[in-house]
């Protein structure tokens, strides 16, 4: 059996920012990994958390599904914070990986979650037509290359990327969130290797 941790990284705000779409995807995630026989676990970053239990989640999962709202383009702060603390000061996960007698090993290749994998998933309340688009806010970036710091976290510890799922638009009155939930399982049946029946 696979481990799976889900982080739950929103950060709430009055009005604007409640949360519930977070607690959708989190939802519908620990249900499809719990149907396709995956253990689950959880964090909820804003409802606190222990260092020390962090970093032994870290360890344990064979997965980690982050799943946040995009705030000024990056990850709420309340979420960086996590992974300065629980990366930083609890169990080591990496060292840069450089080596004074091997030129080869390179900055950043020191990662000790080897053959560990994560997911990124984004609300977003900017259209998805911004990206890959020269003439669009992020200048021709990709999703992926968009979120390039959040995607080096993961990768100085050693992990692989998954399919990045996001929705767009959270704001608007169409947003279609059962045909949103579906484009999520979808990308959940690639990214665990779950045939689609």
């Amino acid at each position: 059996m696979k481990n799976v941790l889900i982080i739950n990284g929103h950060q709430y705000y009055d009005v604007v920012a409640l949360g519930e779409l977070t607690k959708k995807y989190v939802n519908k995630a620990d249900e499809f990994l719990k149907n396709n026989n995956f253990e689950v676990k959880h964090t909820h970053i804003e409802k606190g958390y222990d260092i020390e239990e962090e970093g032994k989640k870290f360890k344990w999962a064979d997965y980690i599904i982050l799943q946040f709202p995009v705030y000024w383009m990056g990850l709420p702060w309340i979420t960086k914070k996590y992974f300065d603390e629980v990366l930083v000061q609890g169990v080591q996960y990496a060292n840069d990986g450089r080596s004074r007698t091997d030129a080869s090993k390179t900055y950043g290749s020191g990662g000790l979650l080897q053959g560990k994998k994560y997911m990124l998933s984004l609300t977003y309340n900017c259209p998805f037509c911004e990206f890959d688009n020269k003439n669009g806010f992020f200048d021709g970036l990709s999703l992926d290359q968009a979120h390039i710091s959040t995607h080096k976290i993961f990768q100085f510890c050693g992990l692989k990327p998954l399919k990045t799922y996001s929705v767009h638009d959270i704001f608007k009155d169409d947003l279609d969130i059962n045909l949103e939930l579906k484009k999520f399982t979808n990308i959940l049946q690639t990214n665990f290797n779950i045939e689609k029946e």
